[in-house]
């Protein structure tokens, strides 16, 4: 799978956790996990995905934070995180996305002030 570009499971009831090697697919430029029911948290190696520019795991179970190790990947263009559990602060690193055009962080447990 080295030249695989995207990834797209919508709406297919996938339960489980994500799993930690598809950071290892660095040629992602989409991956999109939207309206199943994954839960557990982001894995970190998914900041391995420097090419991503297409990153949505909306609408699933997710918990715990957003890393700050997420400011790696500069190249999103579109975020959607929005209906899951996550918490914690958003990291002021999501200001490293110069790029991104749409982000999407409603309905979660976040604390604090919005990073400028």
């Amino acid at each position: 799978m080295s030249s695989l570009e995207g990834i797209l499971l919508i709406s297919t009831q996938m339960s489980g956790t994500i799993p930690s090697e598809i950071g290892t697919i660095t040629t992602l430029r989409t991956l999109a996990l939207t309206q199943n029911k994954i839960s557990g948290t982001i894995p970190v190696e998914l900041t391995f995905l420097t090419s991503l520019k297409v990153f949505w795991l909306n609408w699933n179970q997710l918990s715990g934070p957003f890393r700050s190790e997420f400011g790696l990947l500069t190249n999103l263009t579109w975020l959607k995180m929005d209906n899951n559990s996550l918490s914690g602060t958003i990291p002021t690193e999501i200001g490293l996305f110069t790029a991104v055009t749409f982000m999407d962080w409603e309905i979660n447990q976040f604390t604090g002030p919005i990073p400028s």
